[in-house]
């Protein structure tokens, strides 16, 4: 399903190399005890892809965003899954762009040698869900450390990162121009946090996720761990929300496209009333129908990718791109499930596992609501709806 000019065909054989020793039985065990992938993690690790997005001068693979989404997309499409590592994608992103040279220095290399994990993002929280700026978790400098107070939720991988990239307010939101403002972001050493004002909560979910609670009871940071300039925090976040929308939406592309291949080859095989199934409409179309949709949305995709590596605006292409391929790798399951009948619901075909793990990206790590008013608001000039 690729062309023949895909700048990446190399990057996606090696990936598919590497997922096929990771196939749907060692993802079912996981699945079963609610495990953390960490052979497959450190397979991923030590082949370099982790490290794609980190320049070459810190050991990594200097790759454009584009590259990072076809690994992504082809873990996905091979029946793995990335959510146990692709934050070290698009968190990167803010360290190398308003990192200081020092910090810079002191993770990057490590990260792209496999020593120390950026896998966590602590932004949203219980009370304020997608409503960043109303965060309460504090960050109080005295002199030479900030000190911080409050909790998070859903911080995924917590407990298997090293660091985390955090969010807080440095000044209260009455005391600021703009509620954007006052908000800065840190990078914690979780290693010498836990048990030090850090206590990590594990979250059981419908899917393997490895989701925590995050609290910090008078959390000691070093002011050398602010990332850029104090109060300018959430710029900084937002810019890397896009890369994460456009990598997401390639997860999605990429169970979309694994959903597609399995319901096809299904339809085909399976014979019916004398006939394989496929041969109906009614199980045909919503396979073509699904297939469609996920061209669609990767096409989009593809341009807020090329908008993203020229230095552009691809708010809009981010926000639609990830709603579009979520809803097209939803569409993709629904018919995969339908086409298998009682089957699809069996373990073993892995299909009801790939279809809890996709539902998730309807509503993380955006609501599709929120991808709406932007779209109205900030896209067609429509009055702020919220």
């Amino acid at each position: 399903m690729h062309s023949a000019a895909d700048p990446h065909a190399e990057i996606r054989a090696e990936v598919r190399k590497l997922c096929a020793k990771f196939p749907g039985e060692y993802w079912r065990e996981l699945d079963a005890k609610r495990a953390y992938p960490t052979e497959f993690v450190r397979a991923l690790t030590e082949a370099g892809w982790l490290a794609a997005l980190i320049p070459e001068e810190f050991g990594g693979a200097g790759l454009p965003l584009s590259g990072a989404a076809a690994i992504l997309e082809e873990i996905q499409a091979a029946g793995c899954n990335g959510a146990a590592c692709h934050a070290q994608m698009y968190i990167m992103g803010t360290i190398l762009r308003h990192g200081s040279p020092e910090q810079k220095q002191a993770y990057l290399p490590a990260i792209a040698a496999g020593e120390l994990r950026l896998q966590a993002f602590g932004v949203t929280e219980p009370t304020s869900g997608t409503d960043t700026t109303a965060l309460r978790t504090t960050a109080r400098r005295e002199g030479d450390k900030y000190v911080v107070n409050g909790q998070k939720i859903w911080t995924s991988r917590a407990e298997h990162s090293d660091l985390m990239l955090l969010l807080a307010r440095t000044t209260p939101r009455d005391q600021v121009a703009k509620k954007t403002e006052g908000l800065s972001t840190f990078i914690v050493d979780m290693r010498t946090a836990l048990g030090n004002g850090l206590t990590i909560r594990p979250i059981r979910t419908m899917m393997n996720h490895n989701s925590c609670e995050v609290f910090f009871d008078n959390m000691e940071v070093p002011a050398a761990n602010l990332v850029g300039q104090e109060g300018k925090g959430f710029r900084y976040i937002l810019d890397g929300m896009n890369a994460e929308r456009l990598l997401i939406a390639a997860e999605c592309i990429g169970d979309a496209k694994w959903f597609i291949e399995k319901a096809r080859n299904y339809a085909k095989e399976r014979v019916l009333f004398g006939k394989p199934i496929g041969a109906n409409q009614g199980v045909q179309f919503p396979i073509a129908k699904a297939y469609a949709q996920m061209r669609a949305a990767e096409a989009i995709v593809k341009q807020g990718l090329a908008k993203f590596e020229a230095g552009q605006n691809c708010g809009e292409e981010a926000n639609m791109g990830k709603m579009l391929a979520a809803e097209a790798s939803w569409a993709a399951g629904e018919a995969c499930v339908n086409t298998h009948g009682g089957f699809g619901f069996a373990e073993e075909y892995d299909i009801e596992r790939k279809f809890r793990e996709t539902r998730l990206y309807q509503v993380a790590p955006i609501s599709t609501n929120l991808i709406l008013s932007y779209i109205g608001e900030h896209v067609l000039g429509m009055p702020r709806s919220y």
